[in-house]
């Protein structure tokens, strides 16, 4: 081998690499020692940024593409190393492939709890996981912040060097977007699409990479905030009241004989049916005890079988729960959920309900 080739192959003419791994973020390109030539070619392909770094110092930044590495073509390197007459000596300096593809799939979780104010609950502990995806959008930063000087920086380093990071970006990320617990718990997508460009506010110009999309799979709450869903779920199902209670009483009247809980249904509501027509009658409840068949309140004192009150009698104002299941056709038990629940008006001395008139009447009139 003589002379001339000898030093031509000190020097470095072509500058190129391909990446078969697809999970390497950044690579400092081999040199082996050698310096790059004049005019030496630099190809760079899709999805590639390459970053020039000279004497600990940011360089060059190209995009894909054929490149010739000329004065005019690196004009920050040029001033770094102070070539006053431009670039005619061979120089040496670090190149940096770096991977600006879409990085898909990657997993991200809370290894503890993290806490929320919320304005129902107060301060709530959840856990979350789920994935997200990103690329690099500024290979500076990205060098400088998270890849170092390391010569093949992969994609689980970036999850092991990250991974704590995002958690601490999620839980500024929830308390900025002053999301309702019980909407994380149940609404996934909306709360990630939320949460997204609150990350990417943190993350491009502190690491250099941007978030595409930021998914949450799974988020834990505690037991009692499990229980809070659960009703508004189930209230949510139930809808309008009567709808509910029609759909019930048809439900019983298909099984036929009034059995189960179809056919309480049916019962309660055909009995609603009965005191609502009472009340469209001249007198109300009271005017209804005329009616064959429906006999009103035994007034107060008077024993159970006897003899049927007089018409025009004085009518109590308070009722008790079996009077009014007695007026409405229903079991005593039924009467007593609603006003459990809220559905009939009335009050509680002690252990026993009193329902006046006016709220039995408001309940029938709705």
């Amino acid at each position: 081998m003589g002379l001339m080739d000898f030093i031509k192959g000190q020097f470095i003419e072509i500058i190129e690499w391909t990446d078969d791994s697809r999970d390497t973020l950044s690579y400092r390109w081999p040199d082996d020692d050698k310096e790059i030539k004049n005019a030496a070619q630099l190809i760079v392909r899709e999805s590639q940024t390459v970053q020039f770094v000279y004497l600990g110092q940011f360089g060059d930044t190209f995009a894909p593409g054929k490149h010739s590495l000329t004065t005019e073509n690196i004009p920050v390197l040029s001033r770094l190393a102070g070539w006053k007459y431009g670039f005619n000596s061979p120089f040496k300096a670090d190149v940096y492939y770096l991977n600006t593809r879409l990085f898909t799939g990657n997993k991200w979780g809370t290894s503890n709890p993290i806490m929320m104010r919320d304005d129902d609950f107060g301060i709530v502990r959840i856990r979350a996981f789920g994935t997200f995806d990103f690329h690099i959008v500024d290979p500076k930063i990205f060098l400088k912040e998270v890849a170092g000087s390391d010569h093949h920086f992969r994609l689980e380093e970036f999850g092991d060097t990250m991974r704590s990071r995002i958690v601490s970006l999620f839980s500024e990320a929830i308390a900025k977007a002053k999301i309702p617990v019980l909407d994380v718990a149940a609404r996934y997508s909306e709360v990630g699409d939320a949460i997204l460009p609150v990350l990417n506010l943190a993350t491009i110009p502190k690491y250099g990479i941007e978030f595409s999309s930021f998914i949450l799979e799974n988020v834990s709450v505690p037991a009692e905030v499990e229980a809070a869903i659960d009703k508004r779920s189930s209230m949510a199902a139930v809808g309008n009241l009567n709808d509910y209670v029609k759909f019930q009483m048809a439900e019983g009247m298909a099984k036929g004989g009034g059995a189960g809980a179809g056919g309480a249904a049916a019962e309660m509501a055909m009995g609603f049916a009965m005191a609502n027509q009472m009340m469209n009658q001249p007198g109300g409840i009271a005017g209804s005890q005329a009616t064959p068949g429906i006999a009103g309140p035994p007034p107060a004192g008077a024993p159970v079988g006897g003899p049927p009150a007089v018409p025009g009698a004085a009518t109590p104002d308070l009722f008790t729960p079996a009077q009014v299941a007695q007026q409405l056709g229903v079991a005593e038990a039924d009467v007593i959920a609603s006003l459990e629940g809220g559905d009939i008006k009335g009050k509680k001395i002690g252990s026993a309900w009193r329902v006046t008139k006016t709220a039995l009447n408001e309940f029938l009139s709705k």
